[in-house]
């Protein structure tokens, strides 16, 4: 059968058409979607911090939750990706990445910025079998120096993702900024961005502890903060982009269920009124918990904003 050259647009529905077309350039169809295809992933390791506040590393309780000030938006970012075929044993990768801002007025969250991408990832000569299939997808080559293995082709268009996704959070929110310069709440790291992690209203928090700050004695401090409580403000080493504050902050009671649940890591610029303000935003964030029974299985370590943008985000691949 001659192959078909028409090109065909990769959107929800029309899988089936894409997988069709690979068949007939001889590749070998596939629906696969890992594990870690709606997030990043993360290796777990110990990085070394360097304090900035007290002698040794203490707990600080915060205070009472205290609704935000004023106007706050909340940036977030999704992807999702899955094995659409294999020329041979190379696969195919399709993503689908977007990132949004959403500010509340009035207990009302709107729409402040939104960008969406379709991706195709591949080794070089996998991409140019389908290259005419795809009219609205970009292709993103991944590494074709060493021998070909699945596991590691996966591996890496899954850190390639990760990457797309960040710079498209970053293209959104630096859009934001230049129309706001007000709070703004970040799901994931200041520090991937010197201008994020100078700015005086911006908040970096991160859900993940695969990479952790301390050790030892300091370690079981780190991780039994109590409800309510923060860590002594640090500064991560390992954060070689731009320099950042970083404290731990205890969302919710962990006991009888798991050193990490409710725990969040929070950043800020690294300046003196980021210091001094660490118990007053540790109560805007406890503020902004999201509800008990939030279906998803993070709530513990959600914000209500950011699990806004999440939903919004998803309705919006669906």
């Amino acid at each position: 059968m001659a192959p078909n050259r028409t090109a065909i647009r990769v959107r929800r529905g029309q899988s089936t058409l894409l997988r069709r077309a690979l068949a007939e350039r001889g590749l070998s169809p596939a629906t696969w979607l890992p594990e870690a295809s709606e997030g990043r992933v993360v290796e777990a390791t110990i990085q070394p911090a360097r304090l900035i506040e007290d002698a040794e590393l203490r707990t600080h309780a915060v205070g009472p939750a205290q609704a935000w000030p004023g106007l706050v938006a909340f940036l977030d970012g999704i992807q999702r990706y899955h094995i659409v075929g294999y020329l041979g044993s190379t696969p195919l990768v399709q993503a689908r990445i977007a990132a949004a801002v959403r500010v509340r007025r009035d207990r009302r969250l709107t729409t402040a910025g939104l960008e969406q991408e379709r991706l195709m990832l591949g080794r070089p000569d996998v991409l140019r079998v389908v290259e005419d299939l795809l009219e609205d997808a970009r292709p993103v080559v991944l590494p074709d120096d060493e021998p070909g293995h699945p596991v590691v082709d996966l591996e890496a268009a899954r850190r390639a993702i990760d990457r797309e996704r960040g710079a498209l959070e970053l293209r959104v929110g630096d859009a934001y900024r230049r129309q706001d310069e007000g709070w703004l709440v970040v799901d994931g790291s200041l520090a991937e961005s010197p201008q994020w992690a100078a700015a005086p209203r911006m908040i970096g928090v991160s859900k993940s502890h695969a990479t952790l700050p301390f050790a030892g004695r300091d370690q079981v401090v780190y991780l039994q903060l109590p409800y309510g409580n923060r860590s002594s403000v640090f500064a991560p080493e390992s954060h070689a982009v731009a320099p950042v504050y970083s404290w731990a902050l205890r969302l919710w009671p962990w006991e009888g269920r798991d050193l990490f649940h409710g725990l969040i890591r929070v950043e800020t610029a690294p300046t003196r009124e980021a210091l001094d303000a660490a118990d007053q935003i540790g109560r805007w964030l406890l503020a902004e918990r999201a509800p008990i029974g939030t279906p998803d299985p993070r709530w513990d370590r959600l914000l209500y904003g950011i699990h806004d943008v999440e939903v919004y985000l998803k309705s919006r691949m669906a």
